[in-house]
């Protein structure tokens, strides 16, 4: 209780505004895009990605775009996103598949210190994989070795083009092992795909850098791919002030994706556009009154 007391007073959010969260959230009161712009939703990082990777392929018009969580443990995130992908499909014209990649038994022998044998131990987050699969109306589990399924998936699975990317693989080796899936040919993604990096934050025992995990392995990335990037998304911070989860929003570019240059900012252009038209001069009033003294 004094773990949840003093989490609450550190917190940067006025206490009216956090019940007030709490409240929406537990009643789902208000719409859904208005529960996730103010963060009264569960995982409000999944459903930001799953949100805007279906507005870009509506824009796009891509009927179909799959999302993807490497890493699912218990399988929360899956249902979690099962939740979100049933609210974005009646916003936006557009259909999900979802795909879950796990090792099945808990996460593997760390290999070095990039992958913090310090703060994980090999087993942990083991998934119940009959128990999840019952509990799953949408997601589709790709058990394995991401080093192996991430080579075999668009063979095996025939997905609908990638818009979204969860990672939750905690290890180095594991993460730079999952970015193959992006070796494949440009049709199977979206030109832009949306990121979520669970574990590029931590605490003070577990102490994330530029030098392990996974904050390594999109560096480890960039410096060997020239085209494709991984980069954070600096709108985040602004938009969603305050928020830890807005410091682990990544967008993966493929700036030689056929339709990476396609036009579709047009509502954003309108708006800059009025922003900037001149407004016309208040009329001078040559007849106005002196003050009498």
């Amino acid at each position: 209780m004094t773990d949840i007391l003093m989490k609450w007073l550190n917190h940067r959010t006025p206490v009216s505004v956090f019940l007030a969260r709490k409240v929406i959230h537990a009643f789902s009161l208000l719409s859904y895009q208005d529960r996730l712009r103010i963060c009264a939703i569960d995982r409000p990082d999944y459903g930001h990605c799953l949100f805007e990777a279906a507005k870009l392929a509506s824009r796009l018009h891509y009927p179909k775009i799959s999302a993807i969580e490497f890493g699912c443990g218990g399988g929360n995130g899956l249902l979690s996103a099962e939740m979100h992908i049933s609210e974005v499909e009646k916003i936006f014209p557009v259909k999900f598949e979802l795909y879950g990649f796990d090792l099945g038994d808990g996460l593997p022998l760390a290999k070095d210190y990039r992958d913090f044998p310090y703060y994980f131990n090999s087993g942990q987050f083991r998934m119940d994989v009959d128990k999840l699969r019952s509990n799953l109306n949408l997601a589709k589990i790709v058990l394995g070795n991401v080093r192996d399924t991430c080579r075999t998936f668009f063979d095996k699975y025939d997905p609908a083009p990638i818009g979204c990317v969860f990672n939750d693989l905690d290890y180095f080796s594991s993460t730079i092992d999952s970015f193959t899936i992006f070796s494949t040919e440009s049709r199977h993604f979206l030109p832009r795909i949306f990121m979520y990096f669970d574990d590029v934050v931590g605490d003070n025992t577990w102490l994330p850098s530029e030098f392990t995990g996974e904050l390594l392995a999109i560096q480890e990335f960039n410096k060997n791919h020239s085209s494709k990037k991984i980069a954070a998304n600096r709108a985040m911070p602004m938009i969603y002030p305050g928020h830890r989860w807005a410091h682990q929003i990544y967008i993966y570019h493929d700036f030689e994706h056929p339709r990476y240059n396609d036009f579709v900012a047009s509502q954003e252009q309108e708006s800059h556009e009025r922003n900037i038209l001149l407004r016309p001069k208040a009329p001078a009033n040559v007849n106005r009154p002196q003050h009498v003294r």
